[in-house]
């Protein structure tokens, strides 16, 4: 006995939006990582490093070649100070 199509549409619907989120998702991702794979178990170096590139690029992904830092990088230190005890 055939099924008729119309109980079939509520799943190609359904498998239809799972597509078209996933795909939608894939590509926020990769947009929010330059079109860079994303990163996975960051630890202190990396967070470290994507700073540093960061002040050195103006995004967290950039990455530069240069072989000196740009203008006014001296000015823009990493290190946090701490408060000293008085």
């Amino acid at each position: 006995m055939p099924v008729p199509f119309e109980a079939l549409l509520p799943y190609a619907i359904m498998i239809t939006m799972f597509g078209v989120t996933g795909t939608g998702l894939a590509a926020v991702k990769k947009w929010r990582n330059e079109g860079k794979r994303p990163r996975y178990s960051l630890d202190q170096w990396d967070r470290q490093m994507m700073e540093r590139d960061r002040r050195l690029t103006g995004t967290l992904r950039g990455q530069t070649n240069l072989p000196e830092a740009p203008l006014g990088f001296e000015l823009s230190n990493g290190w946090r100070m701490e408060k000293r005890f008085s």
